[in-house]
């Protein structure tokens, strides 16, 4: 199926559910690990597991790596963008910053994409696609609300987690040029670039071993950040990518804190207050607005 980015079918609006709950954990795993590892070491952890993960199923898929550095500098760039950068900022900022806030902050990302988009000459300026993602950023604001303490380095930790989210905007420009490969090989080769650009990185800035070993709770929150959050949950990425295009996945960013309020509520037993309900319910009606189910029976009724 050719992507389309103004349209999502039943299919990839399940499979925004399903990473909307992988990626939505990635603040919860950050947010643990982050207590005994220091922000550039756990992103390196986070990826360079996940292309151990991912690089047995593509042998088992006969998916060949790329040729040359042709072939490998589209994943250079991928990797840049929608790894090293984006984890990196919002791994740090969140050192500064709450999990629940950081995950508002990357709720930025769709508006961040449009504009990249409309920008790059890939889409055409769509009103009703704006209008859909303020809204729908509206949503998330009153759905998880303002109600954090102020920290000291705040104003810092929110430009990062920002810029993370303008990354995440740049990278599905990129992802858009690659829409014809292989899920499953896309997600391996920027995993793997990433690797070796975080090894360095982290080894430069942290010197990862001069750490303490962490606990078992740490390791725990690793794994799950880079088995769940990272290599199956760009498996997913790159599907809907394929299938719908690079902006219509991006509307994920806004369904992360519908899940996480969800989730809290289904396994923890936490309540959801009618603020959340009616955060939800916005949030929702955006995302049929961008999709443009919600405008055409009222045109038709003209």
């Amino acid at each position: 199926m050719a992507p389309n980015d103004n349209r999502i079918d039943a299919r990839d609006w399940s499979l925004l559910a399903v990473l909307s709950i992988l990626w939505g954990g990635s603040f919860f795993f950050n947010g643990a690990a982050l207590r005994e590892l220091p922000p550039l070491t756990l992103v390196f952890l986070r990826v360079a597991l996940g292309a151990a993960i991912l690089v047995p199923l593509l042998r088992l898929q006969r998916i060949g790596f790329p040729k040359g550095m042709a072939g490998w500098t589209p994943f250079v760039a991928i990797g840049l963008l929608n790894n090293v950068i984006p984890f990196s900022l919002i791994a740090i900022g969140q050192t500064f910053i709450p999990s629940g806030l950081a995950s508002i902050l990357n709720a930025t990302t769709p508006m961040f994409t449009v504009v990249v988009m409309i920008a790059a000459g890939e889409e055409p300026v769509q009103v009703r696609r704006m209008a859909g993602v303020a809204l729908g950023l509206a949503g998330v604001i009153l759905l998880r609300g303002w109600g954090f303490e102020t920290r000291p380095g705040q104003g810092l930790g929110i430009l990062l987690c920002l810029g993370g989210a303008l990354s995440y905007g740049f990278a599905a420009l990129a992802a858009r040029r690659l829409k014809d490969a292989a899920p499953l090989g896309t997600a391996t080769f920027q995993l793997m670039v990433s690797s070796v650009v975080m090894v360095a990185v982290a080894g430069v800035v942290e010197q990862p071993w001069r750490l303490s070993m962490p606990g078992p709770e740490t390791w725990l929150a690793v794994l799950g950040l880079a088995a769940l959050s990272t290599a199956l949950a760009y498996i997913v990425f790159f599907q809907i990518v394929r299938r719908s295009g690079a902006s219509n996945v991006m509307l994920v960013t806004l369904l992360i804190p519908v899940t996480a309020i969800l989730l809290g509520w289904l396994v923890l037993g936490e309540p959801i207050s009618m603020r959340e309900i009616v955060g939800a319910i916005v949030i929702g009606s955006a995302l049929l607005v961008i999709d443009g189910r919600l405008l055409n029976p009222l045109r038709r009724g003209t």
